[in-house]
């Protein structure tokens, strides 16, 4: 192949790389209201609010005393000003329907105040701290004692809003994901406006309805449940604490050293203030456990490990993962994995109940591992390793600038894809960077959970040593556990997969197809009820704080628009790559990729 043809070939491919405390449970019923006649068939023409409005009085539609709240209601939302009192756009135009097909009677308020459902809508509204959420981004109206018309029908829309707000919020979060998370992919279940109202405003029990929209699984129930015990718990814990101060250096004297032996467990002479040999070495394991410097120095992050998180940072963290629970799919499925990053865990649910699980390694900071639900549909024993473009990119094809013979060394072949793209592939066997068996959830990440031949990075206690991909501990056990779920007749087990090692590739298809649930719960309730805290790997509790604490929570629920400053700049950046290439192919008549194209 000549050089120019390699350039246009390499840069096709890498342009195309950028291309609560509880409520009564029953409301009482609302006061009997005159029959409202029934709105015309769907498929029958129906007068639009301006076409009633020419007819004249709402008298035979609306009982008497309502009619001019009704009345105030339909000029509201002919007017389309309607559109600054729902906050949802997407909703505006279900509000305006709901209305209409009601002839604006009033939903809350009857006779000038609020009906039976009106008040427990409130009191829930009121209640939100018990499900994660802010009572605040739920307002609800105060009439007084002689509400006029206009103030009524403002209330009406208030209530209405508020109600839409809370059902979504309960089903899908406060915070659109995309606003913490770039790389997620959990589908979207917000429910429809129409299946909202109609839920809240035909339900015996406001509470259980209101809860309907909230996640069924018992994770998440289990953490609002500890929310409520928290809640109820004193929030002073400032005596269970070891106090700020200067840093506290080996050999010096420092009044807090006593607590710092009696909270590490280390001997030492009950009023000794010396920082001692043997403190010394537990504050150094200490700091590394932490992934902290081991100095030895007990600074202020040092003594934050010690302290661990206040009562209010606990609240914090379990709202966030109540939070990120409703960005999952309703549906978990019958049969499904579940990793939890933070946690380096892998489990299998079958019928609700866990029947195998083991350590796993996941992606760094710098490389973390995306959020994603998908389904498992192949495992693939001695896989090929298909270079994500991503690491091409980054990390191949500089290296390469100084080392061209690194595919060589690595055993990695290059070929050219159908679609003009270039692909970095590692064949089966002992060195292969997935191991020997691999499972298929396709993903837009590129994602999978993989076996490895660096056993040894499961001997430690923190695994975020991947550039996003998952490696399984146990991956025979795995596949031996997966296909016998998810295939009909007999499968091969463990031992039987081990026999299967070799070059030759075995894909095994899977007929029922798991999903596959990639979380961050660094908050979760386990099997002896206990609430067990993990550190935020990726900073992502950090980021839902920081959103509900600034400017930002006014509009936390909409999508951000897409970056087109980050997408040029990876652009620019495989241009740059793409010159340098080419600038050693000039230099290097006889290159790599030119040898494995001839």
């Amino acid at each position: 192949m000549r050089n120019g043809r390699f350039g246009r070939l390499l840069a096709g491919s890498l342009l195309a790389v950028t291309a609560m405390a509880p409520m009564p449970g029953h409301a009482a019923p609302d006061r009997v209201l005159p029959a409202v006649p029934m709105p015309p068939a769907a498929n029958a023409p129906q007068p639009a609010a301006t076409e009633l409005g020419m007819r004249g009085s709402l008298d035979q539609f609306v009982p008497g005393n309502d009619v001019p709240v009704a009345e105030r209601l339909r000029t509201i939302i002919s007017s389309k000003d309607i559109h600054r009192r729902i906050d949802w756009a997407p909703y505006r135009k279900e509000v305006e329907r709901f209305y209409a097909a009601r002839h604006y009677a009033p939903v809350w308020v009857h006779d000038g105040a609020l009906t039976a459902r009106g008040k427990a809508v409130i009191a829930r509204l009121r209640n939100a701290a018990a499900d994660g959420l802010d009572p605040a981004d739920y307002p609800a109206p105060n009439f007084g004692s002689d509400p006029k018309a206009e103030m009524l029908a403002e209330g009406d829309i208030q209530i209405t809003n508020a109600v839409l707000d809370y059902a979504r919020h309960l089903a899908v979060g406060r915070i659109a994901p995309r606003r913490v998370v770039s790389q997620i992919e959990y589908g979207d279940h917000t429910p429809d406006p129409a299946g909202i109202l109609k839920t809240i405003t035909q339900a015996r029990d406001i509470n259980a309805a209101f809860d309907s929209f909230n996640p069924p699984d018992p994770g998440f129930r289990a953490l609002k449940e500890k929310l409520a015990e928290l809640r109820r718990s004193s929030n002073d814990d400032t005596g269970n604490r070891i106090p700020a101060g200067p840093r506290i250096k080996p050999g010096t004297r420092d009044a807090r050293i006593p607590m710092l032996r009696a909270r590490l467990h280390v001997r030492g002479r009950a009023h000794d203030t010396r920082y001692d040999r043997a403190l010394y070495n537990v504050i150094r394991r200490v700091q590394r456990n932490a992934d902290l410097r081991p100095t030895g120095f007990i600074d202020s992050k040092t003594l934050a490990v010690i302290n661990g998180p206040t009562h209010r940072q606990v609240i914090d963290t379990i709202t966030a993962n109540m939070e990120r629970w409703r960005w999952l799919p309703r549906d978990l499925g019958q049969t499904y994995v579940m990793v939890n990053i933070p946690d380096y865990t892998l489990k299998v649910v079958h019928d609700n109940r866990t029947v195998w699980h083991t350590k796993i390694v996941t992606g760094k900071p710098t490389t973390p591992t995306p959020l994603v639900s998908a389904p498992m549909k192949q495992v693939i024993v001695n896989p090929s390793w298909y270079v994500p473009q991503s690491i091409i990119q980054n990390e191949l094809l500089p290296a390469y600038q100084s080392d061209p013979n690194i595919f060589d060394r690595m055993g990695l072949e290059v070929r050219q894809a159908p679609d003009g793209h270039i692909n970095v592939v590692q064949p089966p066997g002992a060195a292969n960077a997935l191991g020997r068996i691999k499972f298929v959830f396709p993903n837009k990440f590129q994602v999978y959970l993989h076996d490895t031949p660096e056993k040894r990075l499961f001997s430690y206690d923190r695994r975020a040593f991947s550039h996003g991909c998952m490696r399984v501990q146990d991956p025979t056990k795995f596949g031996e556990v997966m296909l016998s779920l998810a295939m009909d007749g007999r499968t091969p087990n463990a031992r039987q997969l081990n026999s299967m090692f070799g070059r030759e590739e075995r894909d095994f298809k899977l007929a029922k197809q798991p999903m596959v649930h990639l979380t961050y719960q660094t908050a979760f309730v386990d099997d002896a009820g206990k609430l067990e805290l993990r550190d935020d790997l990726y900073g992502i509790d950090a980021r839902i704080h920081t959103i509900m604490h600034s400017a930002e929570r006014r509009i936390a629920d909409v999508p951000p628009p897409p970056d087109p400053k980050r997408d040029l700049a990876t652009l620019k950046s495989s241009q740059e790559i793409l010159r340098r290439v080419e600038r050693r192919e000039a230099q290097n008549p006889i290159v790599f990729f030119e040898r494995l194209f001839r």
